[in-house]
C-alpha cells in the first residue's frame, strides 16, 4: 500500500475512517509528537486487530489509541479490550461533538480536533512483557521503514514525473 497520495488523498485511509476520524487522529499525531512519541496510524497487530494509532515513547512505552468517531462507532465496536494485550497505556480519542461519559473510565481519554488534541485522563498503566514489548517494537520499526521506502520511492516517481 502506498503511504503517500499525491492527489491529496489521506494516504493512511482505506476508506472506513470517516472524515472526523481522520481530523481526529491528525490532531492525536500533534500531540503525540509534542510528547516525544513517535505513532503510526493503522498498524496491524498479531491477533489480527489493526491499531488506529499506536505509539512508542522516547522511554519505550508503548500505548494504543483508538478512535471514535461518533456515539455509534462506539457503541458498535466490542473489539477494543483485545488492544490491551499489546500495549502499556489504552486511550480512547474522540472529538468535542461525542458524549465523554460513555467511554470507559479504566482507559485513558483523548480530546482532539485537526488542530491538537488533550489527554482529559490519564490511562493505567499495564506493563507488557519484555518479550511481547520487543515484539511490537520491531514490528513498528519496521513497518516504519517500509512506509518510508515507499515514501521515498513514491516522491521520486512524482518528481521524474514533473521532469526534475
Amino acid at each position: 500500500m502506498a503511504i503517500i497520495d499525491l492527489h491529496n488523498k489521506n494516504p493512511m485511509a482505506d476508506g472506513r475512517q470517516s472524515e472526523n476520524a481522520l481530523l481526529v487522529r491528525r490532531g492525536v499525531q500533534q500531540l503525540l509528537r509534542h510528547m516525544r512519541h513517535a505513532a503510526i496510524a493503522e498498524m496491524t497487530l498479531r491477533n489480527g486487530r489493526r491499531a488506529d494509532l499506536i505509539s512508542i515513547s522516547d522511554k519505550g512505552e508503548i500505548w494504543i489509541i483508538e478512535i471514535k468517531s461518533s456515539l455509534e462507532d462506539f457503541r458498535v465496536d466490542h473489539k477494543w479490550p483485545d488492544y490491551r494485550a499489546y500495549c502499556d497505556r489504552l486511550f480512547f480519542a474522540t472529538h468535542a461533538a461525542v458524549p465523554l461519559e460513555v467511554f470507559p473510565d479504566d482507559c485513558g481519554l483523548v480530546l482532539a480536533d485537526r488542530f491538537g488534541a488533550e489527554i482529559l485522563r490519564e490511562a493505567p498503566e499495564h506493563r507488557l512483557p519484555a518479550a511481547r514489548r520487543k515484539a511490537l517494537t520491531l514490528e513498528f520499526s519496521r513497518l516504519a521503514a517500509e512506509r518510508l521506502t515507499l515514501a521515498e520511492w513514491a516522491l521520486e516517481k512524482f518528481e521524474k514525473e514533473q521532469g526534475g
